[in-house]
């Protein structure tokens, strides 16, 4: 398959462009600007692979849980882009595609990813890939519990991973600040050749941290009594 996977909810600004074989990969650290930096990092990545737009099969973008903005960015040009050439756009979870990045098969692994605030997003998987529970924002008090589902000790993979290894010191910790392209080609791979696939939207697992104001400007505030 023609593939192009784009990656903005954590702390990079990842495109890359399969051509069934060979793949090409740029990715920048980034903690804002994605929206200036994602569409020429994905026509340079095109071009390298030889491939026009028109080319692709289908594009896959990762939907969370991350960044707010980030996330919006990466949506917003993944299904803008396959509305433009009429193709099918894939949605990726964020926590899938960092434990698909482990390539391991050596034990259970478990995605973390910093979610600020004493909690990570978390979500454990089997040693053949299969998860074990939902993906959910855990306090870190409560991860080493939540992690002995495993019934062993296996890898942490993510933003969280050294983290998480306090609250699981018998788990081997993989910082990765985010998923390789080579695990976000594969997954969009396989979710096109089982037809999952539609409408993306953003995984958030929490609540976001802004909050609507509670009067509009010149208005009076409240009076308490």
């Amino acid at each position: 398959m023609r593939l192009l996977v784009i990656d903005t909810a954590l702390g990079l600004c990842t495109a890359a462009a399969s051509d069934g074989g060979r793949i090409v990969a740029r990715s920048e650290p980034m903690a804002r600007g994605h929206q200036e930096a994602l569409a020429p990092l994905a026509r340079a990545v095109m071009a390298e692979a030889g491939l026009a737009f028109g080319d692709l099969d289908g594009i896959g973008v990762t939907v969370g849980p991350g960044s707010f903005t980030g996330l919006r960015v990466g949506l917003a040009f993944a299904q803008g882009l396959g509305a433009a050439v009429d193709r099918p756009v894939v949605g990726l979870s964020t926590l899938d595609a960092l434990a698909a990045s482990a390539e391991s098969d050596d034990g259970p692994v478990a995605a973390i990813v910093d979610a600020r605030r004493g909690q990570v997003y978390a979500r454990l998987f089997a040693s053949d890939g299969s998860p074990l529970d939902a993906a959910e924002a855990t306090p870190l008090t409560a991860l080493g519990g939540r992690l002995d589902q495993a019934g062993a000790a296996g890898r942490l993979v993510g933003t969280g991973a050294r983290l998480a290894a306090e609250a699981a010191p018998l788990w081997t910790a993989l910082d990765l600040a985010g998923p390789t392209p080579r695990a976000l080609i594969r997954l969009t791979e396989r979710a096109l050749s089982r037809g999952e696939f539609g409408a993306p939207r953003p995984q958030y697992l929490r609540a976001p941290d802004a909050t609507p104001p509670t009067r509009l400007p010149g208005q009076p505030r409240p009076v308490r009594r």
